[in-house]
């Protein structure tokens, strides 16, 4: 493949990097101080959006979306992803959610929740993880659905239910089968509207000091009715293992863009500022950031590029994609800190957003599935096909 941008989506991703650059990101500063400044600001940058045909790109067509195929709407994530607003802003936040819908709502479920997703109209969550249990292993899942009569009965506790507090609903993942099912079939995803008695948000969770409506959340005798349920019963995992993997990707490209983000204003900053009566562009040790930062950032792509790729192509990309979330995520958190490191004192305050970044980078490592539980996977599967005679071949299998 030909990892250079498709020439039929250049000119629209030359508009969304435009977008970013000259709508999103001169409006950070207001979005992030909240309110209501902060929410006119978010709804004319959308109304901007809808307006230049900007809107949910990577959302089939037949549902309002831009239609964009998924390695077309790779390429423009990647600019997208230059401001944490990227997703909001461009109505693209919902796309998880919104082919998960596609794929496995019913008739009722998609009028209640599809369509109002795509529209922007309303905003989903998803509930997997859990205080009390490694997320590492999902197959410790403690939250329980039982049904009783025509409604499920959920009882349990979920936290980093990231945006619950805005959200119409929530997606819970919970242990519908009894002991004798399998691990990755005792599981199911239920949606959960959030005005639902007993639906009880405890609190909303920083991350490093930023909000983010990161909610965590008690199901005590939460009541839905049993066509609440996603899918088929005990296809939990089948499901949420479809929605996470191109999310994955998705995540990495919208890293590079902040990679590239924070790349152009280290080495913009190189050129503008001096130290002992010359350029810091010209001090060695500062010129190794920006050859670092370099081909971190191109091996990340390359390799993310890749990974799309072989999801594309619909084989079996999990070593691609657990080998691209550990080292996007590391990729970022670099270059974000060599950035910082070159802006000095003001690289620690709030003048630029690399503080942001930074904070946001490392969060990266951990959400998804941390670095260790994908090393080993990758590791695994690989020394797998050694065990069984074969060589691992650098390319699509």
């Amino acid at each position: 493949m030909s990892f250079a941008v498709p020439d039929s989506v250049r000119p629209v991703r030359d508009a969304v990097h435009a977008f970013m650059t000259e709508r999103v990101e001169p409006s950070e500063r207001v979005l992030h101080e909240g309110g209501e400044a902060a929410a006119a600001t978010l709804r004319e940058l959308r109304e901007e959006a809808k307006k230049e045909g900007l809107w949910a790109l990577g959302h089939p067509r037949e549902l309002g979306g831009g239609g964009l195929p998924f390695l077309d709407y790779v390429y423009v994530n990647e600019v997208q992803g230059r401001s944490e607003f990227g997703q909001l802003v461009l109505g693209t936040f919902t796309l998880q959610d919104s082919l998960m819908l596609h794929e496995h709502a019913s008739a009722e479920q998609r009028e209640r929740y599809l369509m109002p997703l795509v529209r922007g109209d309303i905003s989903p969550s998803f509930a997997m993880t859990e205080p009390d249990v490694s997320s590492s292993d999902p197959t410790q899942i403690m939250t329980t659905a039982a049904l009783d009569g025509d409604e499920w009965v959920i009882n349990g506790h979920k936290w980093f239910t990231t945006g619950a507090s805005q959200a119409a609903y929530t997606t819970v993942m919970c242990r519908t089968e009894g002991g004798q099912a399998p691990p990755h079939l005792a599981f199911s995803m239920i949606l959960v509207p959030t005005g639902t008695p007993g639906y009880n948000i405890v609190r909303e969770t920083p991350v490093l000091g930023l909000g983010g409506a990161h909610c965590e959340v008690r199901y005590e005798d939460v009541r839905v009715p049993a066509g609440n349920l996603l899918g088929a019963r005990g296809q939990g995992f089948v499901i949420a293992q479809r929605r996470l993997g191109p999310g994955r990707i998705f995540h990495c490209m919208r890293w590079l863009g902040q990679a590239q983000r924070a790349f152009d204003l280290m080495c913009r900053r190189l050129h503008e500022r001096t130290a002992f009566s010359e350029p810091l562009a010209k001090k060695q040790l500062m010129r190794e950031h920006v050859f670092d930062s370099y081909a971190e950032i191109q091996a990340a792509r390359l390799l993310t590029l890749h990974a799309a790729e072989a999801v594309d192509s619909g084989g079996d990309a999990r070593v691609e994609i657990g080998a691209i979330k550990v080292v996007g995520a590391r990729m970022l958190h670099n270059v974000i800190d060599r950035a910082i490191q070159v802006y000095g004192a003001a690289g620690l305050t709030p003048d630029t957003p690399l503080d942001r970044m930074y904070r946001h980078a490392r969060a990266g490592r951990i959400y998804d599935g941390p670095d260790e539980v994908h090393i080993d996977s990758v590791g695994r599967r690989v020394l797998g096909v050694y065990a069984a005679g074969g060589n691992w071949e650098f390319g699509l299998r």
